[in-house]
This record gives structure tokens, sequence and C-alpha cells, in this order.
């Protein structure tokens, strides 16, 4: 297994010591102190099941060391941190989507990278070892705030299969443009009355900086002007989205929903019900635990995020992901113990990308034939050349509420483009002026 730099001294001697069927490293600090690590994260099954053995392995070279993993659904763990951290009860370790993690850092809840846990100098050591700017998000006056177990950029999910049986040839027929997605849409959906049966193509609903703002973004328009003090730029660039949303929507051409289940999941389990869908890299490994004959099959494949016909520049999908962090309330050794065992967890880079498809954005990683044998990296990688970080500040979670808002309101509730842009407009600019 190739090792990163930016693995602890110790992490590095304990990998070196697994190979040969030892134990993970101890931590001499603790001298036998009995002590308590907790750690909060998303629902993964793949990514649990190697990260409890992980657990088990340290906890076998720290007999006096108890931690606790705990899983919670995606749309749950936010609101369960945020009320956790109100009453200065939060976990000693944590991960949350960036957007909404990095508030936490800005209000004094994260603590430093420890770098002596880590076995590195300074913060320099630990920046080299992974692509350009990938710690930026983390990074204040200097310090560095968290480690990425995952970053993740979104591309189209396409099924082979079922574009050939409605008369199309996926190599030349897949969708480039997001006018070809609402097209496809309309040969390949199936209805029961006014019941989807088969989408064509269906969003991801939490995807809204990440997939549909970059919509906005292809057709010239922007969430904030550059000088931070206006809201939802460029009328035009949104409204053309906000009515590709409508006409997608019940209230047009009936083609998809946020009330049906999840299309990634539907994909994976190819039943006829759903053709396209977007999702990350780690979308992989999820379709080869539910349906591994498909996955395994020349029945899907992956294409770039597409674009406006008439776009003004290319924007593909913002890179978001999750960072492993640790609570500035916990003990100094608490902290000490805890970064050290995100350092032992993360050692195991190519592994959580065989057994989970996710991407830690380290050199090593992304050159390696581990990460280059994954079906269809290199559609991820290209991507990922012009991709932008999400939108990152202290009204990331509110500015994303509005978005929410604003594009189901004329998906489902019927309201029209104009209003609903009029009223996300009003609301985004009032949250700035608060702000300031």
């Amino acid at each position: 297994m190739r090792v990163s730099k930016v693995l602890s001294l110790i992490v590095l001697i304990a990998l070196a010591a697994l190979s040969a069927g030892a134990q993970a490293p101890s931590i001499p600090e603790l001298k036998g102190k009995n002590l308590e690590i907790t750690i909060w994260t998303h629902e993964d099954a793949n990514r649990a099941a190697i990260e409890k053995r992980y657990i088990e392995e340290f906890k076998a070279a720290n007999p006096s060391l108890t931690i606790t993993y705990t899983t919670f659904p995606s749309g749950k763990i936010a609101e369960t941190m945020a009320t956790a951290f109100a009453a200065n009860q939060g976990p000693d370790i944590f991960n949350l989507t960036i957007p909404t993690a990095y508030p936490y850092i800005g209000n004094g809840r994260v603590a430093p990278v420890d770098y002596k846990a880590l076995g590195l100098k300074n913060a320099a050591d630990l920046v080299d070892n992974y692509l350009p700017n990938m710690l930026d998000p983390v990074t204040q006056d200097g310090e560095i705030y968290g480690l990425p177990l995952e970053i993740t950029n979104m591309a189209l999910y396409v099924n082979r299969k079922m574009l050939r049986d409605a008369g199309l040839d996926p190599d030349k027929d897949a969708p480039r443009t997001w006018e070809d997605v609402l097209a496809l849409s309309e040969k390949l959906v199936k209805r029961n009355g006014q019941i989807i049966t088969r989408r064509g193509f269906d969003f991801r609903y939490d995807g809204r900086l990440t997939t549909w703002l970059p919509m906005v973004q292809q057709l010239g328009g922007e969430l904030i002007s550059k000088d931070g003090k206006t809201a939802i730029i460029g009328d035009e660039a949104w409204l053309k989205t906000l009515q590709f949303f409508k006409d997608m929507g019940p209230g047009g051409k009936n083609l998809a929903s946020p009330t049906y289940t999840a299309a990634r999941t539907q994909f994976d389990l190819n039943k006829d019900e759903v053709a396209m869908s977007i999702s990350g890299l780690y979308q992989e490994a999820r379709m080869r635990t539910a349906n591994p004959a498909f996955f395994a099959s020349k029945d899907w494949m992956v294409v770039s995020l597409p674009q406006w016909k008439d776009a003004k520049k290319r924007v593909t999908a913002h890179y978001s992901g999750h960072y492993y962090m640790v609570n500035a309330q916990s003990s100094k050794l608490e902290q000490y113990a805890a970064w050290c065992l995100v350092g032992y967890m993360l050692s195991h880079g190519e592994e959580y990308l065989e057994k989970v498809a996710i991407v830690q954005p380290t050199k090593a990683l992304l050159n390696s034939p581990t990460y280059k044998a994954m079906p269809y990296s290199d559609v991820f990688a290209k991507d990922f050349e012009t991709a932008s970080i999400v939108y990152l500040g202290k009204l990331s979670s509110r500015i994303d509420a509005l978005l929410k808002t604003a594009f189901e309101s004329v998906m489902v509730g019927g309201v029209e483009p104009k209003k609903a842009l009029e009223t996300l407009k009003a609301a985004a600019n009032a949250a700035l002026a608060e702000a300031d």
C-alpha cells in the first residue's frame, strides 16, 4: 500500500508492521490512562466496515482507550451536530460536508491539526502531500483545522442499456448538454397515469451548491458578487435554470420530482426505474455492493457534467468534501489521541478508494494504479481539473436553504421562475446585509 508523507512517523511504522501482521501503533502519551474518544460521521456501510476495523486495531494497541463510533443519516447529521455543539456536547472527532463544517472553524469549535501527532514539523509538511488548494477550505490564519476524508466532484451516470432499448446509441447519444438531458428524459420516461415508473433523469436534491449553481454559472450568472456585497447575479442565467427545473417537474413535463426515491439509489439497482443520475466516484462502490452484476457489466457509463448549448463558459460540478475534524473543547490529551487516530485511519487511502470509492486528494493516491483502475475515474479527474471549491462562508447553510426553497418552489410548488427569483434575490441579499 502506498502511503503519502502526510502520515505520521508512528503511522508509517505501523503500516510496515501491519503488512507483517502486527497491530496498530500505541500512543506513549496515554501511559495507561483511561480515555474515551467519540466519533460521529455520516452513514456509509462500506466505509463503516473498514473504519470500525481500523478502530479495533487502534484500540488493541491502546487498551486504555475507549472509542465510540456513531453514524447518522446524511440528512440528519448536520442538525444533530448543531444541537450537540450548542449544548457543548459535541463529539471528539467528526466530519460534515465542508459548507456545513466551515462555520465551526470560524466559531472556534475546531482544534487545529496537531502536527506532532502526525509526525510532522509544520503545516508546510502537511500541505506538500496534497493536490494544490485541497487544504485551503480548512485553513485559517496559517493553521489547518482538518484532514480530508474525501473530496467529491459529481458527474453523470448513464444506463447504456436503457438508451439502447430506446433506439439510441449510448456512445453518440449520451447527453452532453442540459437540453440533451431534457430531450432524453422525454424519450425515456415511463408513467402509470401521472406516477412516474421510470425517470429518464433526476437531480441530486442536495446538490444545490455543487451541481445546480454550476448550471447558472455556465450561463454567466453568479451566487455572490466578487466584492461579496450582492447576491444572485445575472437574472437571465437564473431564470433559464429555474425554468429548466420547472419543465422537469410535475407542473411541467412531469419528468422528475424530489418526492421520489433518490435517483442514484435506484440507478444502482438497475430495475428500469432511473436511466441517468448525478453522483460522485464513490457511487461505484455502492453500486458494486448493491448490484455487483450491474457493476461488472458494460451497461453503464459516466460522462462529464452537462453544459448548456449556449454556455458562456465551461463550469463543471463544484467539489465538496468531508474533512475529519477534532473538537476544540476536548482535553489536550483527547485532541492528541484523536489526531493520532484520524492519522491512522487516513493512512489507508488506497483501501478507502478500493472499498468505498472515496478519494483522499493526495498526490500519491491520484497517481496510483488503484485510482487509475477505477472505472471512469478519468472522467472525474478531467472535470476536477476545472472545478472550484463549493461556496464557503458563514452564510453557506442559509444560502443553501434559500436555494432549496427557490428551486423546489418552481418544480413542485407551482411558483413561476420570475417570482421565485425575486424572492430568492431579496432573501439572499437581506442575509448578506444582516451578516455585515
